[in-house]
């Protein structure tokens, strides 16, 4: 399996070993466009890794801060009470770089600047830029994406 994500077209696509596209999924990064800088809440581009696979067995929804499950389930109520939260929703896949000097170790780690594919509301606009680093993806997508990709799958990003 790889993943390849493609910044222009705000698009994740799913390849089998054979190179056969999958799946092909909207998504949003990071509103302050490509960036490997750590604080510039810039999506890293280049060669990585799924390092973790979290929130296994959460329910669709479950909120995670620093990647724990908070017990919470994103609904409309909860987005008011905390207007301006960062919401990560459902699972997480932690992405790791692979080029020393350009998206690992030093100021332009990846795992170090805690950039995750993830859930996000139902609202979140997919399809343009919109996260602070981070790749967003639809609840339902980032179910089915997790249960197709083991840790140390390849994911490119590229403008």
């Amino acid at each position: 399996m790889k993943i390849r994500i493609t910044l222009s077209r705000q698009l994740l696509e799913l390849f089998d070993d054979a190179g056969k596209c999958l799946h092909t999924y909207a998504v949003s990064t990071s509103k302050m466009g490509p960036g490997e800088q750590r604080g510039s809440h810039c999506t890293p581009r280049g060669r990585h890794i799924v390092r973790a696979r979290i929130g296994a067995g959460q329910p669709e929804n479950a909120v995670f801060v620093r990647r724990r499950p908070t017990g919470e389930i994103f609904s409309r109520e909860l987005a008011d009470k905390h207007p301006g939260r960062d919401w990560i929703l459902t699972r997480i896949l932690w992405l790791s770089g692979c080029e020393p000097g350009r998206n690992r170790l030093g100021d332009v780690d990846t795992m170090r600047r805690f950039v995750y594919i993830h859930g996000t509301p139902d609202g979140t606009e997919l399809g343009q830029p919109g996260s602070i680093g981070c790749i967003r993806m639809r609840n339902r997508d980032i179910l089915e994406l997790f249960e197709l990709v083991p840790p140390k799958t390849a994911v490119e990003i590229n403008e």
